[in-house]
């Protein structure tokens, strides 16, 4: 075996902490997915300009939030390494320049929101259902600092290792958005039947809640990093090197998304029932996504410690635990995209033009599973490592450069519509793959070193 195959061997301890670790990752990263599933699947069934609706203003809320999310993450890194570290000072001031972030994201996100009627006008979307996604969209406004807010507390909790508050949260919000759906969506225990906007109202609930929630059973953890103001948390320089290390992140996920988000516009222009039977089957690939996501994330955590205490052994071992995990788990569902698609699509409405649709769309996603668990569960690694830039170049080039204009020639000049769109995701995301595979192995030859964002920090590392 090669030397630098050695080096990624895993071994039974990695796997171990891989395992209690991830587990109630993905378990967080399927119940956040779920609360928009259950909405998904409910408003389904009150008709295919209902789904389209409910899909394109999901689409439009979470494009225009990603970059706010991508920023957040950059606790992984900080917070991971400070831990392994021990340096709990780093840890209070990350947390509390996290929440600070929120609020600041908070203000253009919801900006940004309001625009969802122009936006889509301008976009060429079905003039149907832009009312009913612009509905949806300004009732759920007022959730945006506590989805923010929840994503630093919940990055915060999963660093300290300490998963139970998360899961606990999101079962009891699964539960309570299930529960409003049923109500609000079709009518019931004397509500009116309030169909798309009834979802978006239960979404606004839930996400209160959810934040709430997790900051009340969190709190045992969470106190002592918030009990009092840590020194320097509003110091300027350090605050600008947390957005260069959490902007790079935020600009990944947005590139990867608008890729996404551009062949679903363009999915518009093809018909409503293309929309509906394109949010069928990528969300079913989302709902997969979420294990090789959680696993990502959980091995970040794993290398942000291992790169705190100055473990380089431990970085490429749980590196290589965690790759192995996410491949055979995204192989597994690629069979059964392939084998039955026509079921799958049939969870999600009985609309046998969109079921028809989704099945020719499932099992071009079951070719690219692989591929896309390969992709985030490197880059779960490259940001634990504190490596954001060069994810993002690749970023541009695999979906934007290779991936985008595949689906567009097939898709319009070599007329397989939206079959055709759906390949550009196949060759984008394995060029993504390679690519940072590339980069792993190229980073393994350098030395690691701790991110510290403040100028003085305890081990003189470099700043982010």
């Amino acid at each position: 075996m090669p030397t630098w195959l050695q080096n990624y061997r895993p071994r039974r301890e990695e796997f171990r902490a891989l395992a209690d670790l991830a587990a109630p990752v993905v378990l967080t990263q399927v119940g956040i997915m779920a609360m928009g599933l259950v909405d998904t699947i409910m408003v389904g069934h009150v008709s295919a300009t209902a789904l389209a609706a409910v899909a394109l203003a999901n689409l439009y809320i979470f494009g225009i939030s990603i970059f706010g999310l991508g920023m957040l993450f950059a606790l992984d890194p900080i917070v991971a390494q400070a831990l392994g570290a021990k340096d709990d000072l780093a840890v209070a001031r990350a947390l509390q320049r996290g929440l600070l972030l929120a609020g600041l994201l908070t203000v253009p996100t919801s900006l940004l929101l309001l625009a969802v009627e122009p936006v889509l006008l301008l976009v060429g979307q079905p003039e149907e259902v832009i009312p009913y996604v612009g509905g949806y969209v300004w009732r759920v406004i007022p959730a945006t600092f506590p989805f923010f807010a929840f994503v630093v507390l919940r990055q915060t909790l999963q660093a300290h290792r300490r998963m139970r508050p998360i899961v606990a949260t999101l079962i009891v919000t699964n539960l309570l958005n299930a529960l409003l759906n049923y109500v609000w969506i079709f009518g019931h225990v004397g509500f009116p039947a309030m169909g798309v906007l009834g979802s978006a109202w239960a979404t606004l609930v839930s996400r209160w809640l959810m934040a709430l929630l997790l900051l009340a059973m969190g709190w045992r953890y969470l106190r002592p990093y918030l009990r009092e103001l840590a020194p320097r948390v509003f110091n300027a320089n350090a605050l600008r090197r947390m957005f260069r290390l959490g902007a790079p992140i935020g600009g990944q996920m947005l590139l990867e998304w608008g890729a996404f988000g551009l062949v679903g516009l363009l999915m518009g222009w093809l018909g409503v029932m293309q929309v509906a039977a394109h949010q069928v089957a990528l969300n079913l690939a989302s709902l997969t996504f979420m294990v090789p996501m959680g696993i990502g994330s959980a091995a970040a955590v794993l290398v942000g410690h291992a790169v705190g205490r100055g473990d380089p052994g431990a970085v490429w071992r749980s590196s290589g635990a965690a790759l192995l995990v996410g491949a055979s788990f995204m192989a597994v569902m690629a069979l059964a995209f392939l084998t039955i698609p026509s079921a799958l699509a049939g969870i999600y409405t009985t609309s046998e033009e969109v079921i028809a649709l989704a099945a020719l769309l499932l099992p071009i996603a079951g070719l690219f599973q692989v591929f896309d668990g390969l992709q985030v569960v490197a880059m779960g690694l490259l940001r634990g490592l504190g490596d954001t830039r060069v994810p993002m170049l690749v970023s541009i080039f695999g979906f934007w450069c290779v991936g985008m204009p595949v689906s567009i020639g097939l898709a319009f000049y070599a007329g397989l519509g939206a079959v055709g769109l759906w390949w550009g995701f196949v060759a984008g995301l394995a060029m993504v793959a390679v690519i940072l595979l590339a980069r792993l192995k190229r980073l393994e030859r350098r030395e690691i070193i701790r991110i510290v964002i403040d100028e003085h920090g305890p081990l003189g590392g470099r700043a982010g």
